[in-house]
């Protein structure tokens, strides 16, 4: 019976992922272990790499995707080839050692817990990485009723029937965050070690910050269509007192600027729910969250 499953999506991970599978089989034999290597159409040659590690190491699947679909839709696809008791994800960069997934086992084997998440004393990331990390953070805690102070790693222990569950969602903006705190209330957590990276830059770009909110704002929540509902009542009443005055002349001078700023507020409030609709468009019409170009199955037991 296969205890531990390791999920690792690989994005430019060519330099860094055959050391961590060696440091993964090193640190982790008085475990049944699999590890699943998503290739997340990487541009360089981590394909060629993983396939070659699934060739090296009978207890390895590799998925390779036929473009790039984001971090979040790559561990969705390891996920879905989970066959442990519990699942670690941990990122290909190497800044998470990997002898720390012994404590996420221990304490998840101590407390019963199905979800463990990790935490840093000191995080070795660049001050954007931080801000994104923090923002996040900030949205969770006041959407998904997120512990407060909880750090959401994505180095992080969930049993297989979180695994299952979470496997449900089918829809193109998994948010596997989100997806935990909708099943589960109670976490865990595990103070660990964090290195520098040791090679490349973070993949973490504005871009995918903002995609990253998007999903989270608009995905797992309602606030954006209340924020228009409760503007709608605002504005209404705020038109009426300012017909009120123009009736009196007061403000003819001003009319332009206020033609403009009810049009802006009417033009945001129309992007919001666009943005819902579009994402509701895609879900119905079964925009895929990954597509496999081929996988490489282990035979481990």
């Amino acid at each position: 019976m296969i205890q531990l499953s390791v999920v690792i999506p690989v994005y430019n991970g060519a330099k860094t992922i055959g050391r961590l599978v060696e440091k993964l089989h090193e640190e982790l034999y008085t475990y049944a272990f699999e590890i699943i290597l998503v290739n997340d159409g990487s541009p360089d040659n981590s394909e060629e790499v993983c396939l070659a590690l699934s060739k090296k190491y009978k207890n390895i699947t590799f998925v390779s995707l036929r473009k790039n679909f984001g971090e979040f839709n790559a561990v969705m696809c390891g996920l879905n080839q989970v066959r442990g008791q519990y699942a670690v994800m941990i990122d290909d960069d190497f800044q998470n050692p990997p002898s720390e997934i012994i404590k996420l086992m221990e304490e998840a084997q101590r407390t019963g817990l199905e979800v463990v998440y990790t935490y840093y004393s000191d995080k070795k990331h660049n001050m954007f990485r931080n801000f994104g990390s923090w923002l996040v953070n900030q949205l969770a805690t006041h959407l998904f009723n997120k512990p407060k102070g909880l750090y959401l790693s994505s180095f992080k222990l969930i049993s297989k029937d979180i695994v299952d569950e979470i496997c449900q969602y089918k829809g193109p903006f998994p948010y596997i965050d989100g997806i935990i705190f909708s099943l589960v209330s109670k976490v865990g957590t595990v103070l660990v070690e964090h290195s520098k990276r040791e090679e490349g830059r973070s993949n973490y770009t504005f871009e995918k910050l903002s995609v990253l909110f998007l999903t989270i704002v608009f995905g797992y929540s309602i606030l954006p269509a209340r924020f228009i509902l409760l503007s709608g009542f605002f504005f209404t009443f705020l038109g009426l007192a300012l017909f009120s005055l123009d009736v009196w002349g007061i403000l003819s001078e001003y009319s332009i600027t206020i033609f403009l700023f009810f049009g802006g507020v009417q033009l945001m409030s129309l992007g919001i729910i666009g943005e819902y609709m579009g994402r509701m468009f895609l879900t119905q019409n079964n925009y895929p969250q990954f597509s496999v170009k081929y996988k490489v199955k282990s035979h481990a037991e």
